[in-house]
């Protein structure tokens, strides 16, 4: 069961890594357009278009990324003081509740969105010339599809930490280091140099 969760958080965080990927394009395209703008008086119409729709995929596609890696903001004023059955307990009700009946509502609405995009071969109105949008909007149900996956995944993990009492562990990937464990290693370090 371990490997099939590692597997689906593997899936994410090459969602992620997707995402990640669009923010460099993202900055590439609007300093190139600025220069272009300013240097040259040059600007190019589709540029705007482009990227509001590349923003909106970085943002879409980091969804399954973040809930692999349990970032998505909770209230942890309460919920950090539980125990892990009872987080579990928690999550895995609000999962029911709100996050299936939601991702599912996207998936469904985002497949409808992008089917009739592409039946008529949708470009965008903001300019003349405008860039095709249907490749755009069939990332929504992709990116929903993707979090939905993640969460069943993590559906999962509340249930084997209802029967366990631990969280099973999750993907490795770039990490926060607590603050307070970094004061404490360069304590113990500066405590060595000292001795």
């Amino acid at each position: 069961m371990q490997k099939i969760l590692l597997a689906v958080d593997k899936i994410s965080t090459k969602a992620g890594q997707f995402s990640a990927i669009s923010v460099v394009l993202l900055t590439v395209l609007i300093c190139w357009e600025v220069f272009n703008r300013y240097a040259f008086n040059n600007p190019h119409d589709w540029v705007f278009d482009f990227t509001y729709m590349l923003y909106g995929i970085m943002f879409m596609m980091a969804g399954a990324y973040t809930l692999s890696k349990n970032g998505h903001v909770r209230g942890d004023v309460l919920y950090g003081f539980f125990q892990p059955r009872t987080q579990a307990l928690f999550d895995l009700i609000l999962y029911f509740v709100f996050f299936i009946p939601g991702i599912i509502a996207l998936v469904y609405a985002g497949i409808n969105f992008a089917a009739e995009s592409v039946a008529i071969n949708e470009h965008t109105t903001q300019t003349a010339n405008g860039p095709p949008i249907w490749p755009f909007k069939m990332i929504i149900p992709i990116a929903g599809g993707l979090l939905l996956l993640q969460g069943f995944a993590e559906i999962v993990r509340c249930i084997v930490c209802l029967q366990t009492g631990e969280w099973p562990k999750r993907e490795h990937d770039v990490e926060e280091v607590d603050v307070d464990k970094l004061k404490a290693m360069v304590s113990h370090e500066d405590e060595k140099k000292g001795a």
